[in-house]
């Protein structure tokens, strides 16, 4: 199973889970907060540490971080963003670099501070 944990309560992280899913028409992920139940059940199984502040991504019995985790995810989205897997030829410390900048500033670039409700459709994909 692919799954995303997110931040919850961060209205950038709530845009990127709608940018993915309507990328994903093949339904590969399921979504889950980190502030969540199961999201604090899977980052103690994988043991990811209190301190990381990034998306994280499970697939299978791994577990990805910061821009290894994006770049996993943007391999399964439709059409031309498979192509930003190439990235990872770029060593992941400046990888990493750049996504702690964006991950920084999050909550400064979307001003709306609603998250979105998922369609009915998209219900079965957040976990609970």
């Amino acid at each position: 199973m692919n799954i995303i944990l997110f931040d919850g309560e961060c209205q950038f992280c709530d845009a990127t889970v709608q940018f993915i899913m309507k990328r994903d028409h093949k339904k590969h992920f399921k979504f889950a907060s980190i502030q969540s139940d199961i999201g604090q059940t899977l980052m103690e199984k994988f043991h990811v540490p209190k301190s990381i502040d990034s998306v994280i991504y499970i697939e299978g019995d791994n577990c990805y971080f910061k821009s290894t985790a994006v770049l996993r995810i943007s391999r399964k989205l439709d059409r031309g963003w498979k192509g930003f897997y190439l990235f990872t030829i770029i060593p992941t410390p400046i990888r990493d670099l750049i996504y702690d900048k964006i991950a920084k500033n999050r909550h400064k670039l979307i001003k709306n501070n609603q998250c979105s409700i998922p369609k009915k459709d998209d219900l079965d994909r957040f976990l609970q």
